[in-house]
């Protein structure tokens, strides 16, 4: 039987440098599968958060069927809400409907013969979007607006790629509200940009405002289907069904009611579509912060779960595994996925990506591990892996 949404809109006193003090509206879509009669003491809620470029919706509501991640869970008895950041999917985006406020270099996809722009311009906004503090600020506001409206305490969070910049530092921040967490091939630079100088979390000082001097940059189909391509292993053919990435592109320009109107013109007298993508600045989530107080492993237990053909995480200074060390807890698990790429939420091992979770938020067990790394090869034997 369908489970309906609910799409709420969440006021906040924004503090993201472009429209500070401005009272915002975020995008939060619920899909409530909690069994009728269900007192809020058993009432378990799951806040799902988007990754760098592809908004939320895109992420974890997309197509029908076993591709919504967030409607597998709400069947299977869950609360479960859907989060964009400013500057992503149907929350506002500030300074990111003028085209000028791309990155420069990619002034070509909205250049003649594509739209809109006629000629070249520097950006009007000289400064990136937003900032760890203005995505802890979301969180924390939409964490507390989901404990009054249902009379939770605590939830449960799982974050797609670059979400662990929000949800590892802010489980250290406020464990009081964090049940567990789930990374999904989680981005983690262990030797990141640090917080203030004898601070955990505050603002490095000075907050370098103009690094890079633009708002957003921009996506296109073309690179959507290379990054993935590059991915793609040559012995797993169920990895990607035929026709995935128009169904995920598609999903991406759904929420991009601007960036949908930009880039190529079609001979059906649309445009191809561009995804606008905030650009952020991040501190405190390294190899210093991970282990504060014990939090990670301790009390909010971690699941961390990434493919095996996985480049965007796993190069240019980014390792899952070094995440993994860096959590001192032992309520620790992390499972490596067979044929699975970044693009897993879309792959045919989304299936069993959406078992791990189900077992994750029942039992804080998969496959009946508590604690360890392992493998899990294309017959979902689970083997146990060595953490270098």
């Amino acid at each position: 039987m369908p489970i309906k949404h609910t799409d709420h809109a969440v006021e906040h006193k924004s503090t993201v440098p472009a429209n500070a003090n401005q009272l915002v509206k975020l995008f939060l879509r619920e899909y409530d599968g909690t069994p009728p009669g269900t007192p809020a003491a058993d009432r378990r809620v799951v806040l799902m958060l988007h990754g760098r470029s592809v908004p939320v919706l895109a992420t974890y509501d997309i197509g029908l069927g076993d591709y919504s991640w967030s409607r597998v869970l709400a069947h299977a008895g869950y609360d479960v809400f859907l989060l964009d950041f400013q500057g992503m999917g149907l929350s506002p985006r500030p300074e990111m409907d003028t085209p000028c406020n791309a990155n420069p270099a990619q002034h070509d996809r909205v250049l003649p013969p594509n739209l809109p722009l006629t000629a070249d311009c520097a950006p009007s906004y000289p400064h990136q979007l937003g900032n760890s503090k203005s995505d802890w600020d979301e969180l924390d506001r939409v964490v507390e607006y989901i404990k009054d409206l249902h009379g939770v305490q605590k939830l449960d969070m799982i974050g797609n790629s670059a979400a662990a910049y929000a949800l590892g530092p802010y489980a250290i921040q406020h464990p009081e509200n964090v049940r567990s967490l789930m990374f999904q091939a989680p981005v983690f630079k262990p030797d990141g940009p640090d917080s203030a100088p004898g601070t955990e979390f505050d603002a490095p000082s000075p907050l370098p405002l103009n690094t890079p001097p633009y708002p957003m940059t921009l996506g296109n189909k073309d690179g959507l289907t290379k990054a993935w391509r590059n991915e793609l292993g040559p012995d797993c053919a169920a990895q990607q069904a035929p026709g995935a990435v128009d169904l995920v592109w598609e999903a991406i320009i759904a929420s991009d009611t601007q960036g949908r109107l930009w880039g190529k013109p079609l001979p059906n007298g649309r445009t191809e579509g561009l995804s606008r993508q905030r650009q952020t600045f991040w501190w405190g989530w390294n190899k210093k912060t991970a282990p504060l107080h014990g939090t990670l492993g301790g009390p909010v237990p971690v699941l961390i779960v990434y493919g095996d053909l996985d480049k965007t995480v796993t190069t240019l200074g980014l390792s899952v595994t070094e995440l993994y060390k860096a959590i001192v807890g032992a309520n620790k698990l992390m499972f490596k996925v067979s044929c699975a790429s970044h693009q897993m939420p879309w792959e045919g091992r989304r299936i069993i990506l959406h078992e791990m979770s189900k077992q994750w938020l029942k039992h804080t067990k998969v496959f009946g591990k508590d604690q360890g790394s392992f493998h899990v090869d294309d017959h979902d034997n689970v083997t146990p892996l060595p953490v270098p």
